[in-house]
């Protein structure tokens, strides 16, 4: 297999963390079978499981080459005579309920985190969320973001809890190329499935809104965001004259720790019917959080929050974390090659991206039990 090529490590070892009453249970629950003479549930997933791992870019001919082949017949006690085509294996993905992939991925999901969930602090879990997108520059994708230049988009914005992806949403609506509208989506989502836990969300600066942030605030959740620099806003409070704290970070200097207002844009109809925004002050409180880098004095970094109680040291920590989603993301589309679409129709897309993600989970888990790093 291309991705173990350096290791000793066999599809039936990773299939051992999957009990096959698991994928037979959620088939009868999704009825996922219904109709279905060749391609049940639990052979497409045997498929793509194989075809992740043992194939660079994947294809549906790739595809149908292995679940033709003796071995992978053997390998997952298939009937030899059963064959199939590139064209049902097409259809298959456009049809098969990715609720079935979805149920599958969290069973897992939820598995290893019981056993590999860490806290990142004695008070959160640090969850990093953002969003990464796959082209298609022939304009094949059905349903997509357009792009205008005959590019379309999928978005993936997915949860990182730091080890394992939690949570992922597929965005193909127009609306959703933008992050202000995309990522509250998954957060949400996110906050309702995990009840009773403890975590800050970390975003980068695609989440500007200030009428989000104040949702997040209502609604009770955490969050770090980086913000743009120069933003408007009022000071309520200095936070600094009441903090035993030094003002320095190491390679960074804390310039202003302070409770604030924000401005948000109020949209205006105008007469002839134009759209313009109007500002208007948010009176909600927030955590603003300026350092500057002490060898390039002008360069600013932006932090906003609604956790008042941490040192101003752990919010910019918390950020710094952020980071380890885009080496997931890396990992995905340099080992796992999430950026090959093999459906173009957004239901085999969904289907495909649950099944990188529990590809990957199963990868992760085996490199941490094996002190293996990412680049490894």
């Amino acid at each position: 297999m291309s991705v173990f090529k350096d290791h000793n490590v066999t599809v039936n070892e990773l299939l051992q963390v999957i009990p096959e009453a698991l994928l037979s249970q959620l088939a009868a629950q999704t009825k996922v079978d219904h109709y279905s003479k060749v391609l049940h549930g639990k052979k497409m997933f045997y498929l793509l499981l194989f075809g992740i791992l043992d194939n660079e870019k994947l294809s549906q001919r790739t595809l149908e080459d292995t679940f033709n082949d003796s071995v992978f017949k053997q390998l997952f006690d298939l009937d030899e005579s059963e064959t199939v085509r590139r064209s049902s294996i097409s259809e298959r993905l456009s049809k098969i309920d990715s609720n079935y992939f979805r149920q599958i991925f969290e069973c897992i999901y939820g598995q290893f985190a019981s056993h590999y969930g860490h806290t990142e602090s004695k008070k959160y879990n640090l969850i990093r969320v953002d969003s990464t997108i796959v082209s298609d520059t022939a304009g094949k994708l059905k349903e997509a973001i357009d792009q205008n230049n005959g590019k379309k988009l999928i978005k993936f914005s997915m949860s990182f809890d730091g080890l394992l992806p939690s949570s992922v949403d597929i965005f193909n609506e127009q609306k959703y190329s933008a992050e202000d509208n995309a990522l509250p989506v998954g957060i949400l989502r996110h906050v309702k499935k995990e009840t009773g836990t403890s975590n800050i969300y970390i975003m980068d600066r695609g989440v500007q809104s200030t009428r989000t942030m104040h949702k997040f605030s209502k609604e009770n959740i955490p969050f770090v965001i980086r913000s743009k620099e120069n933003r408007k806003y009022v000071e309520v409070k200095s936070l600094l004259v009441n903090q035993d704290t030094t003002k320095d970070m190491g390679g960074f200097e804390l310039v202003k720790d302070s409770i604030v207002h924000l401005y948000t844009g109020i949209p205006i109809h105008n007469k002839k019917g134009n759209i313009h925004h109007k500002e208007t002050l948010v009176e909600a409180p927030f955590r603003l959080v300026i350092i500057k880098n002490k060898t390039s004095p002008n360069k600013e970094f932006w932090f906003i929050s609604n956790e008042f109680d941490l040192p101003a040291q752990e919010i910019t920590r918390f950020y710094r974390r952020r980071w380890d989603i885009e080496v997931f993301f890396r990992f995905i589309k340099q080992e796992l090659h999430v950026s090959h679409l093999v459906s173009m129709n957004k239901n085999g897309i969904e289907v495909m991206i649950y099944m990188t993600l529990i590809v990957a989970m199963l990868i992760l888990i085996y490199k941490k039990a094996n002190n293996i790093g990412y680049k490894t």
